[in-house]
């Protein structure tokens, strides 16, 4: 019996796929699970391109779709002739859910009644050198382009106790980093007893995890980080200097009609702040293009904003119009308009990101080697290593050179 994960999406997926992995597993299984994303309406067009794929190159397997798409389309799903069945986010953490014979083809329930994030951690992930360990799920905001509180279910959050449990167990199956992961995790214990926030979490995680050498936290929304978090980047090096940003845009009425909860002038301060406290902090974004009624102006205003920020790893989405959103219904801007934009953006952040890497010429850095030779500093750039060094150990380098994408290792 044999079980084939195929992952779409966020860091939290990728924890959620090996404990799909191991309840499939222990029921004996014999299938493909594809665990999707629904961000954008081209994170589900791949998916499904991916399923068809599947399919041809494994004309009897049986493949089972999960994730956020699922959730949100399970009809759409259902009705391709090569998917077997379909289960829904919430469904899927259950292990009874896997057992066979399966007890329905589409097996989705109402996430937005789920109220409690069992400490579901896996205590391996395969062909990953880094752990991912899941904090908190769902979402309680509602940006007007955001589908994902529809896939994901009401905000809620694994007690500390549990997390720091499961990152001893990683630790002691050999995991030296770890990366905090959710699908909003600066809200983390707002739904606890005693309302607990990310930066006491981290501070526990530290404090009582003292074989983890590097910690990392997954995206994170700056208006929603706490004293103890920025404590923790300020005093604790192993704390990595590398925060990647929900910032969408950078003019303030764009960030007003998505329903963002910071300005432009909120952002800046707090990359500032961040800067002041730990002046090696690398930034990344997320960026969108082209959001409905976006003018230039507004769009230039962004891109200066992105170089104010000196934003180091870009992410650029074309606005995709996701049904039920509020956005779907704004007025749209010219899908060429959309595309010329986040190719603009793009281009401003291959040249952030060469300054970035022509700053790094010369210096010693500590990388943790992957598969395929590359390995990752501090600020999770990417290094292109000399010879075949295994993966999952802590390797000191120079830095000689870079490629315009990645540094070259000595």
């Amino acid at each position: 019996m044999a079980v084939e994960i195929v992952t779409f999406g966020c860091r939290l997926n990728i924890a959620e796929s090996e404990t799909l992995r191991r309840h499939a597993e222990a029921a004996g299984d014999d299938i493909v699970i594809v665990n999707t994303c629904a961000v954008t309406a081209e994170a589900t067009r791949h998916a499904r391109q991916s399923i068809r794929r599947l399919k041809r190159e494994r004309p009897d397997a049986r493949i089972v779709v999960t994730g956020c798409a699922a959730q949100i389309e399970p009809e759409r799903f259902a009705a391709m002739p090569e998917v077997a069945r379909v289960v829904g986010n919430a469904d899927k953490m259950r292990p009874e859910t896997w057992m066979t014979p399966a007890p329905a083809r589409v097996a989705v329930s109402d996430v937005m009644a789920v109220r409690e994030t069992a400490p579901q951690m896996a205590d391996a992930f395969e062909d990953r050198t880094r752990a991912f360990v899941q904090v908190q799920n769902g979402c309680d905001h509602r940006c007007t382009f955001c589908v994902i509180p529809f896939g994901r279910g009401p905000s809620r959050s694994v007690p500390m106790g549990a997390v720091v449990e499961g990152l001893k167990r990683l630790t002691g199956n050999g995991y030296r980093e770890a990366v905090v992961t959710g699908v909003d995790i600066t809200s983390y214990g707002a739904d606890l007893p005693g309302r607990p926030t990310l930066g006491l979490l981290v501070k526990n995680i530290l404090r009582h995890v003292p074989d983890l050498a590097r910690l990392r936290l997954s995206s994170i929304d700056s208006v929603e980080a706490d004293e103890h978090l920025l404590e923790a980047v300020a005093t604790d090096r192993r704390l990595m200097p590398h925060l990647h940003l929900s910032l969408q845009s950078g003019d303030d009425l764009i960030l007003k009609r998505m329903k963002r909860r910071h300005s432009h002038a909120d952002a800046l301060a707090f990359v500032e702040e961040v800067r002041r406290l730990r002046p090696d902090m690398v930034f990344g974004a997320d960026i969108i293009a082209g959001f409905p009624t976006e003018t230039e102006e507004m769009f230039a205003r962004t891109c200066e904003a992105v170089v104010a920020y000196g934003l180091t790893h870009l992410h650029v989405f074309p606005f995709s119009p996701r049904p039920g959103t509020p956005a779907a219904r704004m007025p749209q801007v010219a899908r060429e308009a959309v595309k010329e934009r986040a190719a603009r953006l793009r281009a401003i952040g291959a040249r952030l990101l060469e300054r970035h890497l022509a700053g790094e010429i010369g210096q010693r850095r500590t990388v943790l080697t992957e598969r395929g030779g590359i390995g990752r500093t501090e600020a999770f750039t990417a290094v292109q290593l000399p010879g075949s060094p295994a993966a999952g150990q802590f390797l000191p380098v120079t830095i000689a050179a870079h490629d315009g994408r990645q540094l070259l290792a000595a």
